[in-house]
C-alpha cells in the first residue's frame, strides 16, 4: 500500500509540473526569437533568416490553432493566421500580441483572439519595458483602456490615437468590454479614416476587434477649425528658427508643443461634439454589435 500510495504521489507530481501547451509555445517561440537573433549577429543571409522565421511563425501559427480551436464569430472566418509579424527584433512586426488574427478581408473587419494566459505573459513583458512609449500595465482591465496597448498588440506600423470610448451593454457572460473609437496614425492631427476597437474578455479568451467605422465619421468644422489655427501657429513658430538644423531647438521645442496641444484639442473636441451626431447612434451599434458577436449572442 505504501508504495502504491508512493507512485500516485510521483504521478500527480510530474502532472502538477508537466508544461502546459501554452509553456510549450512560448518556449518555442523565445527559442525561434534567440535563433534568429544569434544568425543576425552571425551576419547569415537575410533569406536563410526569412526563411528560418517563416518556418518558425507557421509552427507557432499551428500551435495557438490547438490551443484556440476555431473561432465562432459570425461573418469571421473559423481559422486564422499568425497575429505578430516577425519573430525578428529587426522587423515591423515584432513583438506583437501573441494570437490568431482573423479577417473578413485585407482592409475589412478583424478580430485577434488570444487566450488569458498568454495576454498575462505579454502584459507582464510589456509591465517591464524601460521605454515609457512602450510600458504598459500588467492588469488586462487597466490595459484595455490605453492607445498603446492597441498600437503594440494589433498595430504593426501606426500608432492608434482614440478620438473616444463607447459607453457599451456588457454582454452575457463576458468578463469586461471596452470599445474605442479611434484612427491609426503616423503624426499628430486629425484622423478622418477612424476605426472602432473593441475588446472583449469571456473566461479564458481575450478578443480585440477592430473595424473601420461604417458610417464614416463626419468631418466636424468647430474641431477642424482648432488644429488649423494650432497648426498656423506652429508652423508659424517653426519658420522663426529655420536657419537652424537642430531638432531640439526652442522654436521647434514650442512648435511641437503646439501642434501637440492642437491634436489633444481636436481629439477633445471630436468626444464632445460627435455623440450629437447623427451618425453616432449608428457607430454605438455597430461597437455593440461588434461585442455581441464575440461574446457569442
Amino acid at each position: 500500500m505504501r508504495l502504491v500510495l508512493t507512485l500516485l504521489f510521483a504521478l500527480a507530481g510530474s502532472t502538477t509540473l508537466a508544461a502546459s501547451p501554452e509553456d510549450d509555445y512560448i518556449a518555442a517561440r523565445d527559442k525561434a526569437i534567440a535563433d534568429i537573433t544569434a544568425q543576425e549577429s552571425a551576419n547569415t543571409a537575410i533569406e536563410t533568416i526569412d526563411a528560418q522565421n517563416e518556418k518558425a511563425l507557421a509552427d507557432l501559427q499551428q500551435r495557438l490553432a490547438t490551443i484556440l480551436g476555431p473561432l465562432s464569430v459570425k461573418d469571421f472566418p473559423a481559422a486564422g493566421t499568425m497575429n505578430v509579424q516577425s519573430l525578428n527584433a529587426s522587423d515591423i512586426g515584432f513583438g506583437m500580441l501573441d494570437g490568431l488574427r482573423y479577417s473578413q478581408s485585407d482592409d475589412g473587419p478583424s478580430i485577434v483572439a488570444s487566450t488569458r494566459g498568454l495576454t498575462e505573459r505579454w502584459l507582464k513583458s510589456k509591465s517591464a519595458e524601460a521605454e515609457a512609449d512602450f510600458k504598459l500595465p500588467a492588469d488586462i482591465g487597466a490595459a484595455l483602456k490605453l492607445d498603446s496597448f492597441y498600437t503594440q498588440a494589433i498595430g504593426s506600423d501606426a500608432a492608434f490615437s482614440g478620438t473616444l470610448d463607447f459607453s457599451l451593454k456588457k454582454p452575457d457572460g463576458a468578463d469586461a468590454v471596452v470599445a474605442r473609437l479611434g484612427g491609426w496614425t503616423q503624426d499628430v492631427g486629425p484622423i478622418y479614416d477612424q476605426h472602432i476597437v473593441v475588446a472583449v474578455v469571456k473566461g479564458d479568451r481575450v478578443l480585440v476587434a477592430e473595424a473601420p467605422a461604417s458610417p464614416a465619421v463626419p468631418k466636424i468644422a468647430a474641431c477642424d477649425s482648432l488644429w488649423a489655427a494650432a497648426d498656423a501657429a506652429a508652423q508659424k513658430t517653426q519658420q522663426t528658427d529655420q536657419g537652424s538644423d537642430q531638432d531640439d531647438s526652442p522654436a521647434t521645442d514650442a512648435a511641437n508643443a503646439a501642434w501637440e496641444k492642437g491634436d489633444a484639442d481636436y481629439r477633445a473636441c471630436m468626444a464632445q461634439r460627435l455623440p450629437g451626431d447623427p451618425s453616432f447612434p449608428a457607430l454605438l451599434k455597430q461597437a455593440q454589435d461588434l461585442a455581441d458577436g464575440m461574446a457569442g449572442k
